[in-house]
């Protein structure tokens, strides 16, 4: 199974690497930008049928790996 997991940083979360994107872009010339977070996205193959099965060992590595719980959120989608 194909699976992306993308992790976020929560709302209210200072996010520095954002704003420094952010003023990038306005000194390229890129108008209209109002703000930028960034975040990690993970494409991950993994062996196994069931997808609940493959949804709970994801959860399972984000919430322990991937992602900072306290301060980022996690989004799991299983492709296939």
């Amino acid at each position: 199974m194909k699976a992306r997991v993308t992790v976020t940083l929560k709302s209210g979360i200072l996010d520095p690497q954002g704003k420094a994107i952010e003023g990038a872009l306005r000194s390229l010339g890129v108008s209209g930008v109002a703000s930028v977070r960034q975040g990690k996205v993970f494409d991950i193959e993994i062996e196994g049928a069931d997808r609940g099965a493959t949804e709970a060992a994801l959860k399972t590595a984000a919430e322990k790996l991937l992602a900072n719980t306290v301060i980022e959120n996690f989004r799991i989608e299983v492709t296939k």
